[in-house]
């Protein structure tokens, strides 16, 4: 039996709608708009960043970014987004699906970054629930995983606040900010967001 070709679903389309909020792939003509948000963000992210190139910011790298982002989609490899704001069309950030594995595992990975002025407004909590609903519900993953640093707490609040599960301590986990450090390590799996969704739907239930 061929595990590994098994589940295999066609790439995440190109926006995703939330509550106020919008996901979509990136464009050529989100250059300009990415690179002000990034750059104004630059010391808000870099702690929790691996380290920029020293061209990040410049068109050609963003054009890179566009091409590998349209490969992995098409492979099913990877399914990154930009989060805009729905009542103005703002950029605020991104959100990717990352290490996408099929098969007996049908399993990704979280990751995002969120400007530094629109943080701490509920935008990301609004952009993570929409891909995740994309995730369970269309894409049909069983687990979703997501690490941050001990230290992250908005991330860590975030995570607890959607539900995710902690599962352990990855001793230097990733290279970040040009160290290797330590990472907690979270997960949500269907039936965790499924019950979620239950109970948003039906506030008088239990849970």
């Amino acid at each position: 039996m061929n595990f590994f070709g098994l589940q295999r679903k066609k790439p995440a389309p190109g926006r995703l709608d939330g509550e106020g909020v919008y996901l979509r792939a990136a464009l050529p003509g989100d250059f300009e708009p990415w690179r002000q948000l990034r750059s104004a963000s630059r010391a808000f992210l870099t702690p929790w960043e691996p380290i920029w190139p020293v061209d990040d910011l410049t068109r050609p790298a963003f054009q890179r970014r566009i091409q590998r982002q349209d490969r992995e989609r098409a492979e099913d490899e990877a399914h990154g987004f930009l989060i805009f704001r729905t009542r103005d069309d703002a950029l605020l950030g991104g959100i990717t699906l990352g290490n996408v594995r099929r098969g007996v595992a049908q399993c990704a990975t979280l990751g995002y970054w969120m400007g530094e002025k629109y943080a701490g407004q509920g935008f990301m909590a609004k952009a993570v629930r929409a891909l995740l609903r994309h995730a369970f519900l269309e894409m049909r993953l069983h687990r979703v995983e997501a690490a941050c640093a001990p230290e992250n707490e908005r991330s860590r609040r975030l995570l607890e606040h959607l539900g995710f599960q902690r599962e352990g301590y990855a001793r230097a986990y990733l290279l970040i900010d040009g160290a290797w450090q330590d990472h907690l390590l979270f997960a949500m799996l269907e039936g965790d967001f499924l019950r979620g969704e239950g109970a948003a739907a039906h506030p008088s239930l239990p849970g």
